[in-house]
């Protein structure tokens, strides 16, 4: 019996297909570090009493506010979101409050931008209470374990987002 080159070539890429949508749909954090974490522990009560869970694990998602290159490392400091699929944060209003990571590596302050959507594993370290406008504001501090930074999406102010329709007739000047 003769096969058909083309019926060879389709059952063959089917798996691999699989596999890469599969793929495609895992976490951004490492199955290593989300072992780790206790699911109970939620970042309302991180937030509320830090001490209490120092040394645990956590998935935190949120979006860039500030980005900072200290003697510790880089200092970001998150609006907490809800996670989505995968981990992203979702694009919704609602957060839990605000949060510090600590990664020892320099991370870039022109990549690591306000408004860049980001996943973090790490243990809750301690508390830090510093200025917030004409408030002072106590933030958990995460040292980071496992960060993803989400790939850059445009924004409303970005020109690049904007639709334009017309006839086809005018003059641009």
């Amino acid at each position: 019996m003769v096969k058909n080159f083309n019926d060879s070539l389709f059952s063959q890429s089917i798996p691999m297909v699989l596999l890469l949508l599969i793929a495609g749909c895992a976490p951004v954090i490492s199955k290593q570090i989300r072992d780790q974490v206790r699911p109970d522990i939620t970042f309302s009560a991180v937030l509320n009493n830090p001490e209490n869970y120092k040394g645990q694990m956590i998935v935190l998602s949120g979006i860039v506010l500030k980005t900072e290159n200290t003697k510790e490392g880089t200092l970001l400091q998150i609006l907490q979101r809800p996670a989505g699929f995968r981990g992203k944060p979702k694009d919704v209003d609602e957060t839990g409050g605000r949060f510090l990571a600590l990664d020892s590596r320099y991370l870039d302050v022109n990549v690591f931008t306000k408004g860049r959507a980001v996943t973090i594993a790490g243990e809750v370290r301690e508390k830090r209470t510093l200025p917030l406008d004409k408030t002072e504001y106590t933030y958990p501090l995460i040292s980071v374990k496992e960060l993803y930074l989400w790939p850059a999406t445009r924004t409303y102010n970005d020109p690049r987002s904007s639709v334009h329709i017309g006839i086809g007739v005018g003059h641009s000047y």
